[in-house]
């Protein structure tokens, strides 16, 4: 007899020399010759091997027929890939950040159900295939609306057009937490982000920042806020405790008993005068779970006339290696569904500085700098 998994194993090896409608006709009756798979719905088997393929497959796969087209739109089979590779993708953001709490099929409905050519009971109440779609960094090109004619001129007309250099404030836990300092990385990292010099304009009570250039032609400035002194960081870091954080004033709690907190008068000074907000989060395993974060974060984002325009970065840091919380789970700890302002989730790596690039890249676009 021939073994199940050695059937669905052989999926991806032969997925290049069959068509997809054959191919799924022919592992289909294949894998119900199996003992694992004999009692199982020619069409529960189609979903089986499904499960295998790539979602671009799944989308050629979808293009054969109308048969096809509805099964593969089933919300199920896309919440799966979505519970699946969600915690692979290395940003999300507002636009593209996936709902999974949506019902998948209407009570009276079931696999069982689903007999080839009868696409009866097949309409969707929830669009599970385009959350994964704008969610998945593979697709998230082809799945956004291209620019129209007229504003790809505007942008070249922009370009042209002297503007002031955007400045930003960067504050989190995990500038203070790793290993390695993702500030000092930046400093010295010429190949990545080439330091500038400091501005010439001064904010009282904070200093000026580290003015960096991005793509070779654009710059921009960061403005480090720190919760303590040096000493007491480096204390703190090396016995894994949290520090008293000095940026915020306690305000004590809600109706819901979350912490309350405004920023200290300094604090407000520099939410006053910048162009949006990087966020540092602490994304090694088992670390960076603070109760306060998300008090720190819309205490920020409402300061300084609490304009809803001025994005935020997160950057989700990690020394080195590979083990880190994912971007979709950082996001949701954050409580960043609900912040109203544009927002991206950017996983970093601090020691050679993946992924910071692209983060940059997209506040500066959030800020009107086009490149």
């Amino acid at each position: 007899q021939v073994s199940g998994n050695k059937v669905v194993r052989s999926l991806t090896q032969v997925s290049l020399y069959f068509d997809f409608v054959h191919m799924c006709q022919y592992f289909t009756l294949l894998l119900q010759c199996t003992s694992e798979y004999r009692d199982f719905s020619p069409v529960a088997v189609q979903f089986l091997i499904m499960t295998f393929l790539s979602p671009a497959d799944i989308c050629c796969l979808g293009a054969t027929s109308r048969y096809w087209r509805a099964m593969v739109r089933d919300p199920v089979l896309w919440k799966y890939f979505l519970l699946r590779d969600m915690p692979h993708w290395p940003s999300i953001d507002h636009v593209s950040m996936p709902q999974l709490d949506a019902p998948l099929i209407s009570e009276d409905e079931s696999l069982d159900d689903r007999e080839e050519g009868d696409n009866k009971g097949m309409e969707l109440k929830f669009d599970y295939m385009s959350e994964y779609l704008k969610g998945c960094p593979s697709c998230k090109q082809q799945y956004l609306p291209s620019r129209p004619a007229y504003e790809v001129m505007t942008s070249f007309l922009q370009s042209l057009m002297p503007s002031s250099e955007p400045r930003y404030a960067m504050f989190g836990p995990g500038m203070e937490q790793l290993d390695i300092s993702l500030v000092t990385r930046l400093m010295h990292a010429p190949d990545v982000l080439p330091v500038s010099g400091p501005p010439h304009r001064q904010i009282n009570g904070i200093g000026s920042g580290i003015s960096y250039i991005f793509n070779n032609q654009h710059k921009f400035n960061i403005l480090t806020l720190y919760s303590t002194n040096k000493a007491e960081r480096d204390r703190a870091r090396e016995q894994q405790q949290n520090i008293s954080n000095k940026l915020f004033i306690s305000e004590g709690t809600d109706e819901s008993g979350c912490p309350v907190y405004s920023p200290a008068p300094q604090v407000q000074q520099v939410c006053q005068v910048v162009n949006g907000f990087i966020y540092v989060a602490n994304a090694e395993p088992g670390r960076g779970k603070i109760r306060s974060e998300v008090a720190h974060i819309r205490a920020v984002l409402s300061s300084g006339g609490g304009s809803a325009s001025r994005p935020l970065l997160v950057l989700s840091c990690i020394s080195r290696g590979e083990s880190r919380t994912p971007c979709v789970d950082v996001a949701n700890r954050l409580g960043l569904p609900h912040v109203a302002n544009p927002w991206m989730v950017q996983d970093v790596v601090v020691e050679p500085l993946s992924g910071i690039l692209d983060g940059i890249s997209w506040l500066l676009k959030c800020s009107g700098v086009k490149h």
